[in-house]
């Protein structure tokens, strides 16, 4: 019997895209065939900055026909059944990140009865933050090890 395709949504606004969120990328890719990494960009706020960083991330999985990165915006159920997903996956880095992405995970069970699949982040990544880099950038520190 052929096992059933999987396809995996990782959504986020990837603000910036970091080593941590490639390393939950990465081991999703293990768990599915296929995996949507979604920008949910929101049409009613300004991101200049969306364009470029989807572009990077495109760059870093061109040799990788498993990976597809699109923008989309709305609910992340809506996009998530629009791309055929059989579950989405998140990140965790702390107790305080469970509980927030638990709840999240619950909501879009009921939305859309799409599984969400909790990814602890490595020890060595859980404090690696979105904030954190953008806060280094913006003080002229190097950002680069938070990077890929």
């Amino acid at each position: 019997m052929t096992p059933k395709y999987k396809t995996a949504l990782f959504a986020g606004t990837f603000n910036p895209f970091t080593t941590g969120h490639k390393s939950i990328a990465d081991r999703a890719l293990k768990l599915a065939d296929r995996l949507v990494i979604g920008f949910g960009v929101n049409i009613s706020k300004s991101d200049p900055g969306a364009i470029s960083r989807i572009a990077r991330v495109k760059e870093l999985y061109a040799d990788n026909p498993a990976v597809t990165v699109v923008q989309y915006s709305g609910l992340t159920t809506d996009f998530a059944r629009e791309c055929g997903a059989d579950f989405m996956v998140r990140g965790v880095r702390s107790v305080a990140d469970f509980e927030y992405e638990r709840n999240l995970a619950d909501v879009n069970l009921k939305l859309s009865g799409i599984e969400t699949i909790l990814l602890p982040a490595l020890p060595e990544l859980s404090y690696v933050s979105g904030s954190m880099v953008r806060e280094l950038i913006a003080h002229g520190a190097d950002a680069s090890p938070y990077l890929p």
